[in-house]
C-alpha cells in the first residue's frame, strides 16, 4: 500500500477508533454514575438546562470519554502511520480538542471542569498515546 494512503487510513481509522471509545463511555455513563432525579442527559437542551444540577462526580465520565478516546485515536494512528506518527498523534489530539471546545461553548460546564478537560485530556493523551505506540521501537 502506497505510504500516503495508508498514513490517511491510519489517521481516519484513529478518528473512528477515538470516536467509538468516546461515544461508549459517554452512553455508559449515566448506568455507572446516574444522573441527578429527573435530567434528561439524551438531548443536548436537558443537559444544558441540568448542568448546574450536576455533581464533580458527573464529570467523571465526559473526561475519561474524552481522555480515553483521544489517547486510543492517537495511539491507533501512531501504530499504523508510516511517516510523521507524532505529527498524526498530535493531529487527533488537536482534532478532538477542536470538539472540546466546542462542547465547552454548547454546554455551561464549571470552568473548573473545563479547564481540567481542555488542558488534559486532548493534547496531553494525544502525546501519551504516541509515545507507547512508538516506545517499543525505540527500545
Amino acid at each position: 500500500m502506497h505510504p500516503i494512503l495508508r498514513n490517511i487510513l491510519a489517521l481516519v481509522a484513529g478518528i473512528i477508533l477515538g470516536s467509538i471509545v468516546n461515544m461508549g463511555l459517554i452512553n455508559v455513563s449515566g448506568y455507572i454514575i446516574p444522573p441527578p432525579e429527573g435530567i434528561d442527559n439524551t438531548t443536548m437542551e436537558g443537559l444544558q438546562q441540568a448542568m448546574s444540577r450536576f455533581e464533580p462526580k458527573h464529570f467523571l465520565f465526559p473526561f475519561l470519554a474524552h481522555a480515553l478516546g483521544t489517547l486510543t485515536g492517537a495511539w491507533l494512528v501512531a501504530r499504523l502511520a508510516v511517516s510523521y506518527k507524532f505529527a498524526f498523534a498530535m493531529a487527533i489530539g488537536l482534532l478532538f480538542l477542536a470538539g472540546g471546545i466546542y462542547m465547552v461553548m454548547l454546554l455551561p460546564s464549571p470552568v473548573w471542569f473545563n479547564t481540567l478537560d481542555l488542558g488534559a485530556a486532548y493534547l496531553p493523551m494525544a502525546l501519551l498515546g504516541w509515545w507507547l505506540a512508538v516506545r517499543k521501537s525505540h527500545q
